[in-house]
């Protein structure tokens, strides 16, 4: 209590925010490097935590197994040389999915904070880290609820004596509209036919306009599904990890069970074995092209979820002693698995349908929401039974969103709570994305507010605070002691070397290879609209230097007084002061301490001069 009430005193006399506090417990060593005092264990808080944990395993697992292992993953593999992919990708996994991965989550848990209040408390200067993550949060759960009501829409009509996407007959369909067939396939025209399920998807869901120009009205039955997917995530995260812990069991697992029915289902219809080998054929020279290590960069932060405070949030739930460097392993090796197995129940059903319409297989490929909702309905709907696969498939990717959803809100939660404990933020309802314009409004939420720059920009910054700034063996240290054992050094490696390195160079290239977004690769989005895509991508990382200036400008004393608050966080900075705070026991503004550290002071420069 001597060493805390002496930290406090002489380093955070205006903080906004007291520090942990050090306390000694039975088999706990403090720990000495690069002259500063590692903080021991921090004193157990009345902070909720995980029931049991298979909550947190399962919670953080339907996080990054999302939309992105079915719709993104197995089209991004056919592209870039099919099992030549998997180069880049396990590079990008090993050096830097992993690493920030378990960087985040041993964050949460050492802290027990936030996404936020977490870089507070190890390094105020890059407080700035936790401030863009939450918009690219709140960002990010904007883009998921959207999904999810085209998902809800789709499965409501899938209830129906024949699907709506399967014919020509309906209300909404244009003298254009032709059904693919083997017999009709040469009189298919994509410049002047379409298909049945785009019109479904362009003129009966989205009501498409010209452009973004042309908001138009609001679509009210899928802002009815927009509010019944705010509805079922409020319920999901209302009572904290209680509730929360509580839902994963079933939402995190029941996906599984779709794919395992799906894949079954999909390997046995005729044409799958060519839709699978055009998924896995590997074409070693298309490792020679940039751009594929680029696809696999990018594949990692999207699948993996890093970069955006979520895993800090679920690790700061877990008990002190958790092994967090295990769970991350395992479920870091459990994500890509999944998105190798989902490649094969996705392009099992691509080379069926492709089969059956007599159509080359890469005709028919597609990623992200063209895959969900119009290549995979279009193969559903050639399929025995199709209601049936076709409400399977949609409860699927319901489940799939939802996870990733309720938990960006509980992140998102966490990180507010954590700074203003009374505040308690439930959602805002964006209608805007359902009228007949908001799928450009989407695209650019897509393309520019959670971009592949916008997450790369943050790891490098973290990569270099929390190897350099911080020190990659203080965060070993303390891990130590969580876990009982030093993890594998190449982890330290990554976040000090090999990190930021390989994320400065997928950056640069980035920024070589820009290209302005074009809306279904055709229609050019006015000068205001890429404005507005610029807005979202600079609205998450200004946020960090930005609070470097606040911080540095506002913080008393000179630089050189300032320094080590601003940069070193809740740590001692030096041996002497390491060694007054042992010896003095009452704060700083106590007269008689004033005195005590005067004394001691001429003491020990005597003592250690002479």
């Amino acid at each position: 209590q001597c060493m805390s009430l002496a930290r406090n005193s002489l380093f955070f006399p205006s903080s906004r925010d007291k520090p942990l506090p050090l306390t000694f417990v039975p088999g706990v060593k403090l720990n000495r490097m690069n002259g500063a005092l590692v903080q021991a264990r921090p004193k157990p808080q009345a902070r909720e935590q995980w029931a049991n944990k298979l909550e947190f395993l399962l919670a953080v697992a339907g996080h990054i197994i999302g939309l992105g292992n079915v719709w993104r993953f197995p089209y991004l593999c056919y592209k870039n040389g099919g099992g030549a992919f998997f180069v880049p990708y396990v590079l990008f996994l090993f050096t830097c999915g992993i690493p920030l991965f378990f960087l985040e989550t041993s964050l949460g848990q050492f802290t027990s904070q936030g996404g936020i209040t977490c870089w507070r408390k190890i390094c105020p200067l890059f407080e700035g880290l936790g401030y863009g993550s939450q918009v690219v949060v709140l960002y990010t759960g904007v883009y998921y609820i959207i999904i999810l009501a085209w998902a809800f829409l789709y499965l409501f009509s899938s209830f129906s004596s024949e699907l709506p996407w399967a014919s020509c007959n309906n209300y909404w369909n244009t003298e254009n509209c032709k059904e693919l067939r083997k017999s009709n396939i040469t009189e298919y025209s994509p410049e002047k036919s379409t298909s049945p399920v785009i019109e479904f998807w362009e003129r009966r869901i989205l009501g498409l306009s010209e452009g973004i120009e042309q908001i138009g009205n609001v679509r009210w039955d899928l802002a009815l599904c927009l509010l019944l997917a705010w509805i079922i995530c409020y319920f999901c995260v209302w009572k904290g990890v209680k509730s929360t812990g509580k839902v994963v069991y079933f939402t995190a697992t029941f996906p599984y069970l779709m794919l395992v029915v799906l894949l079954v289902r999909g390997v046995t219809l005729p044409g799958a074995k060519n839709g699978i080998i055009f998924y896995l054929y590997p074409d070693p020279t298309r490792l020679t092209d940039p751009q594929v290590w680029m696809d696999a960069g990018s594949q990692i932060f999207y699948s993996y979820g890093v970069c955006t405070g979520v895993l800090t949030a679920l690790g700061s739930y877990n008990k002190y002693d958790n092994n967090c460097y295990r769970d991350c392993v395992y479920l870091c090796l459990l994500n890509s698995l999944t998105s190798f197995v989902a490649g094969f129940a996705i392009f099992s059903v691509l080379g069926f349908m492709a089969d059956e319409q007599g159509m080359d297989i890469s005709m028919v490929a597609e990623s992200g929401p063209g895959l969900a909702f119009i290549a995979y309905p279009r193969a559903v709907a050639l399929m025995p039974l199709p209601q049936l696969w076709a409400i399977f498939f949609f409860i699927m990717i319901i489940f799939l969103g939802l996870d990733s959803e309720f938990v960006y809100h509980e992140a998102l939660v966490t990180a507010i709570s954590d700074m203003y404990p009374s505040f308690f933020q439930t959602g805002h309802r964006l209608f805007l994305f359902h009228s007949q314009g908001g799928l450009y409004v989407f695209q650019l939420f897509d393309y520019y507010a959670c971009s592949g720059m916008t997450l790369l920009t943050f790891a490098i910054l973290q990569s270099i605070c929390v190897g350099w700034v911080y020190g990659a063996d203080r965060l070993y240290d303390s891990i130590e002691d969580m876990i009982g054992y030093r993890p594998w050094p190449f982890m330290k490696c990554c976040w000090k070397y090999l990190t930021p390195t390989i994320c400065t160079g997928t950056f640069i290239f980035s920024l070589v290879k820009y290209t302005p977004l074009k809306f279904n690769n055709v229609y050019e989005y006015p000068w205001w609209g890429y404005a507005i895509g610029g807005f979202f991508t600079l609205s998450s990382t200004l946020l960090v230097p930005l609070w470097m200036i606040y911080l540095v400008g506002t913080t008393p004393g000179s630089m050189r007084q300032s320094t080590p608050i601003i940069r070193n966080g809740h740590i001692v900075p030096s041996p002497e002061l390491e060694i007054l705070a042992l010896l003095c026991c009452t704060p700083l503004h106590s007269t008689l301490f004033v005195v005590r550290m005067a004394i001691f002071k001429f003491f020990f420069l005597i003592f250690f001069k002479f």
